[in-house]
């Protein structure tokens, strides 16, 4: 079955949601990351999708522009270099939070505090409604 460009960006951005979501649940829990199994492989598992769904996430923004022909184009242009660059730290920092042994609840914790990863969400959510006004209107 061929998805949409839009299809598979939304997919992405509900990937990264997701993981943020399931992170807030995880902080909570008080683990400290030297249990195995559970919790501790499911947070693996929602940080690596999360970074897998970033790679390219701007390009793919990029070319749902194009592809509905949005105007006037100079500010969505601005805003996928915007997207681009905040999509790189967050994975960044997710790739370095993967890269642990352990994953604690602190450390989830910090990571949900991270400038990076809060503003990768909201650029998200501003994206997906952006997309929905766009429909409609």
């Amino acid at each position: 079955m061929n998805r949409s460009i839009e299809d598979r960006l939304k997919e992405r951005i509900d990937q990264v949601e997701a993981a943020y979501e399931f992170m807030l649940a995880y902080a909570a829990q008080g683990v400290t990351g030297e249990e195995e199994g559970g919790s501790v492989t499911e947070i693996r598992a929602q940080l690596k999708r999360a970074e897998e769904a970033l790679e390219g996430l701007a390009e793919l923004f990029k070319e749902v522009v194009a592809t509905r022909g949005l105007k006037p184009p100079e500010p969505y242009r601005s805003f996928i270099g915007v997207l681009e660059r905040e999509a790189a730290s967050a994975q960044a920092a997710i790739r370095l939070a993967l890269a642990q042994r352990a994953l604690s609840s602190q450390l989830i914790d910090n990571l949900n505090a991270l400038i990076h990863v809060r503003s990768l969400l909201t650029d998200l959510f501003f994206i997906d409604e952006i997309l929905k006004l766009q429909q409609t209107g």
